[in-house]
């Protein structure tokens, strides 16, 4: 675990140079933020019947989506990629530590780093003129956190599968094309999940993507109590704990017949 550790580590200290890149993200973030409170109030103000979401909910999932976007596994670590195709993933082999829980950590500091330099202003100005709301309750809060610590380590685990498709697909264009426009619907990054029509939501209600975004945003609003969370919560655990199985039952397989390419 110590290796693991220092790798995380020294990942995280790597990403956290990129200051300039999250002050960029976070004034576009800001903008689409805006647009989208103007979608959904203009939506709102022309029904007619009950929505599953006050309106007051809806801006609050945009902007905590808005706050926490880089969890979404929408796309894969670019040296990994690189040593993939080039052949390079040699030497890793040679490292005294697992690959899948290499690429794992590596993955998970991808999402944890640009989320944290974003989040924080996002939530503060959103709180402050955009009418982000706080947690409904102390309980809620501290769900929500207990949420997002999971949703992290789901969006890794997605993500370190999207690496070991790179052994099958060599480019991974097709899966990093593809992949993130299925994260951002299913998630509810786009649209609340809650307002999709209700002959999508038993669907909605079992697919991963919702564990990253989703979950963590009805527990923040209320909308789905406190006495309520442990069940989702253990709605994300669960999938983590499938999603690195499959991870680790696939890197085997791929191991046993692996070629070289490059060196």
């Amino acid at each position: 675990m110590r290796g693991y550790a220092a790798i995380f580590k020294i990942r995280m200290k790597t990403l956290f140079q990129y200051r300039a890149a999250a002050f960029a993200g976070i004034c576009t973030q800001l903008f689409w933020g805006i647009v989208n409170v103007m979608i959904f109030r203009a939506f709102y103000s022309e029904a007619t019947l009950a929505e599953p979401l006050t309106l007051s909910q809806t801006v609050t999932f945009i902007w905590v989506g808005q706050a926490l976007l880089q969890l979404l596994p929408w796309n894969i670590d670019k040296e990994v990629g690189a040593a993939v195709r080039s052949g390079n993933i040699a030497y890793e082999l040679v490292r005294p530590l697992h690959l899948y829980g290499l690429w794992f950590v590596r993955t998970l500091a991808l999402r944890l780093v640009p989320t944290v330099l974003r989040c924080l202003p996002i939530f503060v100005l959103g709180g402050l003129f955009f009418g982000l709301k706080a947690p409904v309750s102390w309980e809620a809060g501290f769900a929500f956190g207990c949420s997002v610590t999971l949703a992290f380590f789901l969006s890794a685990a997605i993500g370190t599968l999207m690496i070991i498709s790179l052994f099958w697909t060599l480019s991974g264009e097709g899966i990093q094309r593809l992949l993130p426009h299925c994260t951002v619907l299913l998630s509810g990054m786009i649209i609340p999940l809650p307002l999709f029509p209700s002959w999508m939501q038993p669907f909605l209600n079992v697919q991963p993507f919702r564990g990253i975004m989703d979950i963590p945003c009805r527990l923040y609003t209320g909308v789905i109590p406190f006495s309520e969370a442990f069940y989702y919560l253990g709605f994300q655990l669960a999938w983590i704990l499938a999603l690195i199985a499959l991870g680790r039952w696939l890197m085997q397989k791929v191991m046993r017949q692996l070629v070289i390419q490059g060196g």
